[in-house]
């Protein structure tokens, strides 16, 4: 009973947040763009665009599956992905003392610094996405 709430309640909560992260970053997509080229990876301005545009609609597809409850294990774990990759590329900008005032987490519109704390968040989110990952497993 505890483990069927606790799945029910991390997979909505992972489902809305991918959701509305990616519609953050869908409301203004080249200012999401910019975002990652604060983080100073060396990608090309050309690609820029088509890189935000398909990390806000793989965000939304994955988002709207887990709300939909299809192929939930792969989406479950697919956001687990992402929050592991959010955290290294925090950590390694942080290391490199890369500034940020919007880390892009919600695109432009709710713009947070990039912080430590930002890297806990997503290693939480992680956690999160891992016991949803497991719960669906043992189902």
């Amino acid at each position: 009973m505890i483990a069927q709430s606790v799945l029910l309640l991390s997979r909505y909560f992972l489902g809305l947040l991918f959701v509305s992260t990616a519609i953050g970053k869908l409301l203004d997509n080249r200012g999401f763009a910019h975002v990652i080229d604060t983080y100073q990876l060396g990608v090309p301005d050309v690609a820029l665009m088509g890189i935000a545009l398909s990390v806000s609609l793989l965000e939304l597809l994955i988002g709207i599956n887990i709300l939909r409850g299809r192929a939930l294990s792969m989406n479950v774990l697919a956001t687990l992905g992402f929050h592991l990759g959010y955290a290294g590329l925090a950590f390694a900008t942080l290391l490199r003392g890369i500034a940020l005032s919007n880390c892009g987490c919600f695109g432009v519109f709710l713009a947070r610094s990039l912080t430590w704390s930002t890297v806990g968040e997503d290693l939480v989110l992680a956690g999160i996405s891992l016991t949803c990952w497991l719960l669906l497993r043992k189902r």
